[in-house]
């Protein structure tokens, strides 16, 4: 690709920024549309947030990424950020339009729209989540979006679950509990759909998973990890030898970013396939 003085800029901030994949993801699809645009990582640290957001809007970028530790700071400095985002807390995607800052969540339509991909039926069903941080923010507002009926959080912290639930308890029918007691034990038996928020499991350790009896949910349940590294978390392998459909996060990293691509080039005709495969490599290569 030939980059030149016409060449519009996208980019992800954070810190540590070295191991995002997200250009790689980006610039492949950008690419394959034959679109003179760049996709960059760069390394930001918290005290240097403000100044690198008006950086990038006086080198005139497009839009970018936001990723940790900045999600929530960024906030402060948008002048505007789309109620999604504002109700779980946190902005990954920041679009850069007439010299103003639009702030948006695409990890809630990444997580969904891996599950539309399955065909799992979401109207009016429930769903159990493991864990109660921004992961689990994210999540719940996606179940909310596609008309999930009723949540149930599990987590180790119940006091955080319960701060959780809270403020989405005006959207839909959610319920807490400590993951070790015996009343969540009884929901397992009758979910359809299980999702780990936490990092328990991710490389690199990669022999822990969240204290869940799986022989305990029906046959069917599909079981979502939202960590994509390693391919197959303990939670999935365990899930998988008890014969239950599983799902790991590839599919919510790739189809985040083909929501952030959507808004800045204000296309539909995305190819999160595509993204999925380049991330996929990517992540073997890592190996």
């Amino acid at each position: 690709m030939l980059y030149t003085g016409n060449t519009k800029n996208l980019g992800v901030i954070g810190n540590p920024i070295h191991h995002s994949l997200s250009p790689v993801i980006q610039n492949t699809v950008l690419q394959s549309m034959q679109l003179d645009y760049a996709y960059i990582a760069m390394e930001v640290n918290e005290k240097d947030l403000p100044i690198a957001v008006a950086g990038l809007k006086a080198l005139h970028f497009c839009g970018f990424n936001i990723t940790i530790p900045h999600k929530i700071n960024i906030m402060q400095y948008l002048d505007n950020i789309d109620p999604a985002a504002q109700l779980i807390g946190a902005v990954n995607t920041v679009v850069i339009k007439n010299n103003k800052l639009y702030g948006y969540n695409t990890d809630y339509e990444g997580f969904i729209n891996a599950l539309y991909a399955k065909n799992f039926p979401l109207k009016n069903n429930s769903a159990v989540i493991l864990g109660a941080g921004g992961a689990a923010r994210a999540v719940i507002y996606g179940l909310h979006s596609a008309g999930i009926k009723t949540i149930h959080i599990g987590a180790r912290n119940i006091d955080r679950a319960r701060h959780t639930a809270a403020d989405f308890s005006h959207l839909t029918d959610i319920h807490t509990y400590n993951w070790t007691e015996y009343e969540f034990k009884k929901i397992l038996h009758d979910t359809p759909l299980l999702i780990n928020t936490t990092p328990l499991g991710m490389y690199p350790h990669i022999d822990e998973m969240p204290p869940i009896d799986i022989s305990l949910l029906p046959a069917s349940t599909l079981v979502y990890d939202v960590i994509y590294t390693p391919e197959k978390t303990k939670l999935l392998k365990t899930a998988e030898t008890m014969g239950h459909p599983i799902l790991n996060g590839e599919y919510m990293l790739a189809g985040q970013g083909a929501a952030a691509l959507k808004k800045w080039l204000g296309r539909k005709d995305i190819d999160i396939d595509l993204m999925r495969i380049a991330l996929h490599d990517a992540l073997q290569k890592k190996l």
